[in-house]
């Protein structure tokens, strides 16, 4: 039997996903292999499938006990004999299971880190067949990485204590470049197949909610309520906040259930269970939650609070939509979030490192909550911003988040970031965002008096604009060079490159929430796996669901290990009538099949003949109804043949001049608007221009082959009599763009 048969049969699926098979085919060569793959992409049947057909044991090592009960009911439910060895059980228990391993009773076996050094495992793995060991959430073994443990680093000493060196495989979710070389070589994986499969998870929309206090609680109610029978996770910052958000649920008749660390391990062991099992659909948790939790039908993930770093919300939100079905991830953020968060920072004790190393570690932990502030503020593609941060470009907005389903309008603010550079400079450089903001807006704070900012020029000058305003207007600034920010724990705004304010052609631009009720109301969808179904497909999907909870119950497992919610929603599409094309549907193997089959085809049976000739789904059987849609993005920038003939040439025009006359020439539908980066960048690619820097600043420059192409500089005077020079590009420069523009294969000649 091979790979993909082993796949149908235990698993229930046809093909594996992206990513899948190149590790496997690498592993069962016997080569190492290091995973970067996003949560939900299946990256247990990386390791799972090998591991039925190479010759002796798999080890799993993970610090997740509950990711390893799951895993191993999982795959005993499917047919494959699998044990866990970790600190639940007890010492004769792990004996019993060490004697049926040596016998060959199992072909995979879990165990948590700490037991690679004990004598009793130890001899058993000295004597055992141990094909492969594989080390899921591999991140752990960096420092670097935002869940860094000490006793992964005694797998490297238990692999080299065995007689014969297995295969080794690496697993995560979330691993940055820096991360991803630390596993690489502190693993000492040899020549690696490395496989990333990128970080981008269609089914999950992003938003950021801006809330504090009150606001927060009926955020939270209104949406729990508006979202009956679908599982969610809130996660919260500190204790505090989740005993109090669970009264407040509670009182309003919402069965949740509440896990922190101050909870006893009986009250948290029960709170896990009760949602794992669907006895509640809401759990209210710190971050010490769900790691490790394989509960593939999580609808929505929100953060009462800003987490501390992208690392920690990339995995939470990531725990929502497992199953490939639409899921939502809100943060609520107030600026309080960020009191906290360094307040929490500063609370945190590194174990056996120097001042040195603290230090570090402190610096990076700051840069990681600076990031997750400005995810928290941009106005720009969330998902882009997230995929950004890991190394991944994206080639336009994802149209498919909060942001770019908010409706937005563009402010210019030209004047008033004149007015922020001259208040930047009477503070000489020695104060943040806050004070050159309270002093624009003429706060009478004790501080602002202090330094004597009332005696500015510019004190008060921006009284009109909110503080919101002149915030976003900064990081707009910040963001186009004009302004720059200091590193380290108190980061000063100074200037940076000013000369484009110089120009009258230049803008400065905001962009502020239009219309915060109608963007709403766009955000909000149908969600879930069953958005394909009619209202009867709801019905019976939830007849279905109502089957495997009792069936569940029987078995004393959760709900999604008899069936994921996207395999009863195959169900409601394909409506098997026998056992054969019960095995055509998504997730159901040949075990689950035999063992489940009968009732529900008998429930399918009924539904039918109490509904006859109702239409249950809007998809057909043979699209891929066991997938998402994919959403349509807007195209790179482009020209038609017939628009670049319209292009108005002169002489020699500025930048921004080019700009505006591609956009009004073009004709082509569902593009994005060309920018002045994206033409600059084009330039610079070409040899045309370059950055000059020059005491500290940048300026634009022509390179010797663009002068020849008659670029030139041109010299200009602003309205306070200050020099500064722009350049200005030829005719040839200008039929160069546009040639450049028009879609290949449809090129005019120009």
């Amino acid at each position: 039997m091979n790979a993909a048969e082993l796949l149908k049969r235990y698993f229930g699926y046809d093909s594996f996903r992206k990513g899948q098979k190149d590790v496997i085919d690498a592993i069962l060569s016997g080569r190492d292999a290091l995973a970067v793959m996003p949560t939900g992409s299946g990256k247990s049947i990386c390791y799972q499938v090998p591991a039925l057909l190479l010759p002796g044991i798999t080890l799993v090592i993970s610090p997740l006990i509950s990711l390893m009960q799951d895993q191993v009911k999982s795959l005993n439910e499917a047919g494959i004999h699998a044990a866990f060895i970790n600190s639940s059980l007890t010492e004769t228990q792990i004996a019993k299971a060490l004697a049926l391993a040596a016998r060959g009773t199992y072909k995979i076996i879990y165990v948590a880190p700490e037991r690679l050094e004990s004598a009793g495992f130890l001899e058993f793995a000295l004597h055992a067949n141990i094909s492969m060991v594989t080390v899921d959430e591999a991140h752990c073994i960096s420092q670097w990485g935002q869940d860094f443990r000490p006793g992964y680093l005694k797998i490297v000493d238990f692999i080299q204590r065995l007689p014969v060196r297995p295969v080794v495989s690496a697993f995560t979710a979330t691993a940055t470049e820096e991360v991803k070389r630390d596993i690489e070589v502190v693993l000492r994986l040899d020549d690696p197949k490395a496989v990333v499969t990128g970080f981008d998870r269609e089914n999950l929309y992003y938003r950021v909610e801006y809330a504090s206090g009150k606001q927060k609680d009926k955020f939270v109610m209104d949406y729990i309520s508006g979202h009956p029978g679908e599982s969610g996770i809130v996660y919260c910052a500190t204790r505090k906040n989740v005993d109090e958000l669970c009264e407040k649920l509670r009182a309003q008749g919402i069965p949740v259930a509440g896990y922190h660390a101050g909870m006893d391990n009986r009250t948290r062991k029960d709170s896990q269970d009760d949602f794992i099992y669907d006895r509640v659909q809401v759990i209210v948790a710190t971050n010490a939650f769900g790691m490790g939790i394989d509960k593939s039908n999580v609808r929505y993930v929100i953060h009462y609070n800003m987490p501390q770093s992208m690392e920690n919300y990339y995995q939470e939100a990531g725990r929502a939509g497992r199953d490939g079905g639409d899921a939502q991830c809100i943060l609520l953020f107030a600026v309080q979030d960020i009191i906290i968060n360094r307040f929490l920072l500063e609370q945190k004790i590194f174990e056996g490192m120097d001042e040195e190393e603290i230090y570090r570690m402190r610096q990076r932990d700051a840069r990681r909550l600076r990031t997750m502030e400005e995810y928290c503020r941009i106005t720009s593609c969330l998902r882009n911003y997230i995929l950004s941060y890991f190394g991944e470009k994206a080639d336009s907005p994802c149209e498919n988040c909060g942001n770019c389903h908010q409706e937005y309008e563009t402010v210019d603010l030209t004047a008033d970031a004149r007015w922020v550079v001259n208040c930047v400079a009477e503070t000489k450089g020695r104060y943040g965002r806050k004070t050159v903001i309270g002093a624009l807006r003429g706060s009478k704070s004790a501080r602002l008096l202090e330094i004597g900012a009332d005696a500015y020029r510019s004190y008060g000058v921006l009284e009109h604009r909110s503080e919101k305003e002149l915030r976003l207007l900064i990081e707009q600034m910040l963001s186009e060079g004009y302004l720059y920010e200091t590193e380290g724990d108190y980061k000063v705004v100074r200037m940076g490159d000013i000369s484009g304010l110089r120009d009258e052609n230049t803008h400065v631009c905001i962009k502020k929430v239009k219309d915060r009720e109608a963007a709403q109301k766009k955000k909000e969808k149908k969600s879930g796996v069953g958005a394909s179904l009619t209202d009867e497909g709801g019905q019976l999907f939830e007849r279905l669901r109502q089957l495997r909870f009792e069936i569940a119950s029987e078995e004393h497992v959760p709900p999604y290990i008899i069936f994921a919610d996207r395999t009863l929603t195959d169900l409601c599409v394909r409506l098997p009538r026998d056992q054969q094309e019960l095995l055509e549907v998504s997730g159901i193997g040949e075990r689950k099949a035999q063992k489940y089959g009968r009732r529900f085809l008998d429930e399918i049976a009924e539904f039918l003949t109490e509904h006859p000739g109702t239409i249950l789904s809007v998809v057909t059987v043979g699209t891929g109804a066991e997938r998402s849609p994919k959403r349509k993005r807007k195209e790179a920038f482009y020209l038609n043949p017939e628009d670049a003939e319209k292009f108005p040439y002169r002489e020699s025009c500025y930048i921004s001049e080019m700009k505006d006359r591609l956009n009004e020439i073009c004709s082509a539908d569902f593009v994005k608007k060309v920018t002045i980066s994206v033409i600059w960048d084009y330039l610079v690619e070409t040899g045309l221009t370059m950055e000059e820097q020059r005491e500290g600043r940048f300026y634009k420059v022509p390179t010797e082959k663009g002068r020849q192409m008659g670029i030139r500089m041109v010299d200009k005077v602003s309205q306070r009599g200050t020099e500064y020079q722009l350049p200005m590009y030829s005719e040839q420069v200008q039929r160069l763009v546009v040639e450049h523009f028009v879609r290949p294969g449809t090129k005019s000649g120009l």
